[in-house]
């Protein structure tokens, strides 16, 4: 499938109703969350190190968005937590998820040492662990982490 990953320069700008609504319908809330806080000036990406993505399919519309800050949970330097990560329902499978985590990663690596993330859902877990992160940290704030020193082209395949 054709697809555009770019960096979101300002979320405001971005139609993110259908994801947020899809999301929602799924249980999660943290799409919800993206806007809130970009809204309220909580989190919007701007940050040393921070960026988020948004993918575009072959007719425009937003099929995914995930983004990177600095680890706010985190006393150690160089922690970066990947944040707001979700691929639409339909477009699942195909490899999108893959493609915009490696482009998080690749950006990720010239600011951090370590990306963590934080999911209770078995579907994510399985998606993180395919594509190099290590699980059951033992830590109450992330579920899941990967070092960024090593090279990233041979974690997904």
């Amino acid at each position: 499938m054709p697809m555009n990953i770019k960096v979101i320069d300002d979320l405001s700008k971005v139609d993110v109703s259908k994801l947020v609504e899809e999301s929602e319908a799924e249980g999660y809330r943290f799409l919800r969350r993206l806007v809130t806080q970009y809204e309220d000036g909580t989190n919007t990406f701007d940050k040393a190190g921070e960026v988020l993505y948004g993918v575009w399919d072959h007719t425009g519309e937003l099929v995914a968005i995930g983004g990177l800050n600095r680890d706010p949970y985190s006393d150690k330097s160089g922690v970066g937590r990947l944040r707001r990560f979700y691929i639409s329902e339909h477009v699942r499978r195909q490899g999108i998820g893959t493609k915009l985590l490696r482009e998080i990663l690749k950006y990720g690596k010239d600011h951090f040492n370590e990306i963590v993330v934080r999911t209770d859902s078995s579907a994510a877990d399985a998606f993180y662990r395919a594509n190099g992160f290590s699980a059951d940290l033992g830590m109450p704030d992330a579920s899941h982490h990967i070092t960024l020193n090593k090279d990233l082209s041979k974690t997904a395949k």
